[in-house]
């Protein structure tokens, strides 16, 4: 990434990386910590142009890097829905709004179009950030599914599709606009201060009143959730970890295997997973990673040169495809029963 790069150029670099894999572990536990992987995304970018050498340039490798965490951290959180989310409208919602997005930046990967990240925007994340400021005071499921899907209409169309105009159609940044055009940081200033006054004057006493103290960390998982659902739910890990793995395939420069492949070998591993999870009932992450990364060792040698594959890279997919298949199946039979004892206990 850096030329020659100095003892604290390297510290800074895998200080920013490491942060970003492991503030995103925290997500299932106290979802506002989302909050912190979108400012860890922000900022990141920033702190290595001033302080390192690192090309940040759309064709520079910082750039694959980045876009892959992205990508890890929306994982979590929507590992995080099946965990903590009450409310069945705000899961469906959000759920189509993940994978609508993991589309787009597939799309965007594959067409090299930035068009596609506008019209398939990341509405999702700000979507789990409402509905986690709902559950600090209010339990979500006891909102309407049209609260939910207006709240997700007004993010998409009046938060981020400018939002995604701004960054990625007309490519702008937003110092660098401040600097050229002072007045521009003013208006941005006075509606920041018009949209707390309506929060406050507006919205604030229309709220129903609150049904429990501050709650800020998600209940804990029951002591025996149940085992796995297996086969009945290899589509959606498939269908999941496919997308992912194919788009990190796409996004980092290393990787010479088609997206055919990438696909099969993700369906392969997951099968290879679901069998040896039906067989021992649970598989720790560690024994996971070991698996994994024997399978998708053999499987790369199998589909391409091991040049186009490296070990490194190997391993990487090892953790990632690892990481979500654990939380999948530990999450997954939580939200199954959530929801079956509220479609029994219904009139």
């Amino acid at each position: 990434m850096v030329p020659d790069p100095s003892t604290a150029e390297w510290a800074l670099i895998v200080g920013i990386v490491l942060a970003r894999l492991l503030v995103p572990l925290l997500i299932p536990r106290c979802e506002l910590v989302i909050v912190v992987a979108l400012v860890l995304d922000a900022v990141d970018n920033s702190l290595l142009a001033v302080f390192t050498d690192v090309d940040l340039g759309p064709d520079g490798p910082y750039q694959s890097v980045d876009k892959a965490l992205d990508v890890y951290y929306l994982a979590i959180a929507y590992a995080a829905m099946l965990r903590n989310w009450t409310s069945h409208a705000a899961f469906r919602i959000g759920q189509f709004l993940f994978y609508y997005r993991l589309v787009g930046v597939l799309a965007f990967e594959l067409l090299d179009s930035r068009a596609m990240l506008l019209v398939f925007p990341n509405t999702f994340e700000y979507f789990f950030i409402a509905y986690a400021l709902v559950a600090l005071r209010w339990e979500p499921a006891s909102w309407s599914p049209r609260f939910w899907l207006w709240t997700a209409i007004v993010l998409w169309v009046c938060v981020k599709l400018p939002q995604e105009y701004w960054i990625h159609i007309a490519q702008r940044d937003f110092t660098d606009t401040v600097a050229d055009y002072p007045w521009f940081g003013v208006v941005c200033a006075l509606g920041l201060l018009v949209l707390a006054a309506l929060l406050q004057l507006v919205a604030r006493p229309r709220l129903p009143a609150p049904e429990h103290g501050w709650r800020l960390a998600a209940a804990p998982l029951p002591d025996r959730p149940s085992h796995p659902g297996g086969w009945s739910e290899a589509a959606e890990k498939t269908a999941l970890l496919g997308l992912i793995s194919i788009l990190f395939a796409e996004i980092l420069p290393d990787v010479e295997t088609s997206a055919l492949e990438v696909g099969v070998g993700v369906a392969l591993i997951v099968g290879a997973n679901t069998a040896i999870s039906l067989r021992l009932r649970t598989l720790e992450l560690g024994a996971l990673l070991v698996t994994n990364l024997a399978l998708i060792y053999v499987l790369s040698r199998f589909f391409t040169a091991a040049e186009n594959f490296p070990l490194g890279t190997a391993l990487f997919f090892a953790f990632l495809i690892s990481l979500l298949l654990a939380l999948y199946d530990r999450y997954k039979p939580v939200h199954d029963a959530r929801f079956a004892r509220n479609v029994s206990s219904s009139p």
